[in-house]
């Protein structure tokens, strides 16, 4: 396996980095979260059954074996399920590929197993294992087992090769061949939440050489050939969604995604509208890329989805550093599907989301073969699952029924909202002749952005369509009935952090917009990909620099402006600034009172110097749980305080704002650290896997936290040399 990018004998502690080979399909679905649970080798409670047994497997259902795969160092386990082709039958020396450097080997058909897959069953793990050692031209047996004390209930197994171990002093006279050499390889699995089996450690390098002849006889594997076609159809729980690992054939740009085939030799019946479509060498560039980005990024995660053809179908990629900033900045997110949806050369979807400083950043990225529901549900639910199964509070799409459907499949408790400036964009689209009419172009956005009210919208809109006899209009009238996932007035009590402006209806989805056009290629779009992300994330280092180290200009003598100057970041300062110098504009009148509930109206002066126009907007002040909303919803809709509630507070005597409207998405003083989250500090000592994960991120955290400032770094590297001489001297006494 020298040289192979898809799997790596030096790191055992990665479950899916480096990433499955571009012949392993992986069709994601939202994923169940496992916690990790540590297995304690109890005498009380468990009971070892015997060595170096030679087991028979009774069952060898090689299709619908489960699998989990835990995320590179992301602690994302994903229930799954490997499938394996019967049209792919090893055919003895084609179907192995040995590494002579390091023993190391890889059957072509059967990818080696890697610590974090799971199983459904002891005999799930126990077939796969055979499968692959028969491919590759070895035997396996049970070396050690162990049940529940006073139970038959296995809870733990080691399988290793046939090879293993030597002849005892009794079977040193034996006149049978020495077949054994001492072989280390082997795989110990364990029984998690009682019902799936975990690959907890991996030894692939073997000591000898592999006779396929010779093991065709062995008990493991006799009864193999009668069985091992049977299909199962997988049991697959309505509440519980998993990863579905397929195995087909692999991804080649010449026969749109199948490298079995040859230009030209592609068959007529695979229907090209269910794979991605590429050009040549398009999916060579897309695995080349991605085997790149490893390099630079251990904790990378891809996903492909294979058809049932072998085709390529629909992939998706994120990063650890997309994953992390999630976990700060994932209440409101974005489906960009400008060039799924324009016909782009790429089929891009990508997810967007909004940073401290209103700034777009990437939350993980697609290539989808369509825009169905079936598509857009795998992409959902990979996403998902690669964010630990957390929903956000807000997604924002283009107007797609096939994409509304799948949200709400896949995110069923998430407020899905339209683009407001894609729903204009279409209705004017769809109006013919009217769309040049100045006079209903001033009415239709009088009526979508200046109204406040639900009724004034609704009086405001069937007073448009009387007007211009758009009372038959089909589409028209489909789009009002969603009129509550796109009209501002209908999203009061939905949170946008600043996305959606709905003034002008622009909002910030997009972060490629500038960079992918529609002849873009594949390979122009991932030569640039990393630059662009990099650029991104240095503007974003630029930002947190000038916030924490300038202090902003102030206009007026308001103590909220002051405050807030201390805490939000320079951007976001700005918005909420703006709000602050209007503030004097405004007359403020006592309209209602419930106990300490207060109704306030605001009058504020459409245009400067412009009595005639007056807009009322209602402030609503608790003055004993320091509460205050008012109707233009500017705190959902932006994420601060709008001037009609800073007029009330300040009419009320309250010097500073309550500390439930100061966000700390937009704080610059709050630490954000972007490296994947830590999880539960319970370590399994006696598994050097968790070992490694454990001590990366913490060492991440140290890096991170060096970065800040040349003082910061000293330290930071100072405490690294420390460490390093501390270990090495406990290192020393073990020698």
């Amino acid at each position: 396996m020298t040289g192979d990018p898809a799997f790596s004998t030096g790191d055992h502690h990665h479950a899916l980095s480096p990433s499955p080979p571009p012949n392993l399909l992986i069709t994601m679905e939202e994923g169940s979260q496992n916690s990790e649970q540590l297995f304690e080798d109890d005498g009380n409670e468990l009971e070892m059954e015997g060595n170096d047994i030679d087991i028979d497997s009774n069952s060898l259902d090689i299709e619908g074996n489960g699998l989990d795969i835990e995320s590179n160092g992301l602690q994302d386990d994903c229930d799954g399920m490997l499938e394996i082709d019967d049209n792919h039958e090893s055919n003895g020396d084609d179907a192995t590929a040995v590494s002579i450097e390091n023993g190391i080997s890889q059957g072509k058909n059967y990818p080696p197993l890697v610590v974090g897959m799971e199983f459904e069953s002891y005999d799930d793990a126990y077939n796969y294992y055979n499968c692959y050692a028969k491919e590759l031209g070895f035997a396996i047996r049970v070396k050690s087992s162990w049940t529940k004390r006073n139970s038959k209930e296995k809870r733990g197994a080691v399988l290793c090769c046939n090879c293993e171990g030597f002849k005892t002093i009794k079977e040193a006279n034996s006149r049978r061949k020495e077949t054994r050499t001492g072989c280390l390889a082997m795989i110990r699995l364990r029984l998690v939440e009682s019902n799936r089996w975990r690959v907890d450690e991996v030894k692939l390098e073997h000591n000898h050489l592999f006779d396929h002849e010779r093991v065709q006889n062995c008990k493991s594997h006799k009864k193999m050939d009668a069985v091992a076609k049977r299909k199962v159809e997988p049991t697959v729980d309505v509440e519980v969604r998993t990863i579905k690992l397929y195995r087909t054939s692999t991804a080649d740009p010449v026969g749109y995604g199948n490298l079995n085939s040859l230009e030209g030799e592609i068959s007529e019946t695979v229907d090209r509208s269910k794979r991605l479509k590429l050009n040549k060498g398009d999916s060579q560039i897309i695995y080349d890329f991605f085997s790149h980005i490893q390099l630079t990024s251990p904790n990378f995660v891809y996903l492909i989805d294979l058809n049932d053809e072998g085709c390529l179908r629909n992939v998706f990629w994120m990063d650890s550093r997309s994953r992390a900033a999630y976990g700060y900045f994932g209440d409101v997110v974005a489906v960009d599907t400008t060039c799924l949806s324009n016909k782009y050369e790429i089929p891009l979807v990508a997810f967007v989301g909004v940073n401290h400083h209103g700034q777009s950043i990437l939350l993980g990225c697609g290539l989808l073969a369509d825009d169905t529901f079936e598509s857009y549900v795998w992409l959902f639910r990979a996403w998902l699952t690669c964010m630990s199964g957390r929903s956000p509070q807000t997604i924002i799409t283009n107007h797609c029924r096939a994409m509304q459907s799948a949200i709400s499949e896949v995110f069923p408790r998430a407020h899905h909202r339209l683009h407001l400036s894609h729903v204009m964009q279409s209705l004017f689209e769809n109006l013919g002749e009217l769309q040049e009419s100045g006079v209903f172009q001033m009415i239709l956005n009088r009526t979508v952005y200046e109204t406040v009210k639900v009724d004034e919208f609704e009086m405001g809109w069937d007073d448009m369509i009387r007007r211009f006899g758009l009372a038959d209009h089909a589409w028209l009238c489909t789009l009002y009935e969603e009129r509550e996932r796109w009209a501002p007035v209908y999203q009061k009590d939905t949170f946008f952090a600043g996305m959606c402006t709905f003034e002008n209806g622009e909002c910030r989805s997009s972060f490629f917009d500038s960079f992918v056009h529609k002849q873009t290629s594949l390979k122009e779009f991932f030569g640039k990909y990393e630059l662009l992300v990099q650029e991104e994330r240095k503007i974003e280092a630029i930002n947190d620099l000038e916030s924490r180290d300038s202090s902003p200009l102030l206009k007026t003598r308001c103590f909220y402006e002051l405050q807030l100057s201390k805490l939000y970041t320079n951007e976001i300062f700005r918005r909420f600034q703006d709000e602050v110098v209007m503030m004097p504009c405004f007359s403020i009148t006592q309209v209602h009172a419930n106990g300490p509930v207060i109704t306030y109206m605001i009058k504020e002066h459409e245009a400067e110097g412009d009595r005639s126009n007056i807009k009322n907007f209602e402030v609503m002040h608790d003055k004993a749980g320091t509460e205050i909303r008012c109707i233009c919803s500017c705190f959902n809709f932006n994420g601060y305080l709008c001037r009609h509630c800073l007029c009330v507070l300040h009419y009320n005597g309250v010097e500073e704002i309550p500390f439930q409207y100061i966000l700390s998405r937009w704080r610059k003083d709050f630490k954000r650290l972007y490296i994947p989250e830590l999880g539960s500090n319970n370590i399994d000592i006696s598994n050097p896997i968790q070992w490694f994960d454990h001590l990366h991120r913490r060492a991440m955290q140290v890096v991170e936290e060096g970065m800040i400032s040349r003082d910061h770094y000293t330290v930071a590297w100072q405490a690294f040399k420390e460490s390093l001489n501390k270990v090495r001297l406990v290192a020393d006494k073990h020698v």
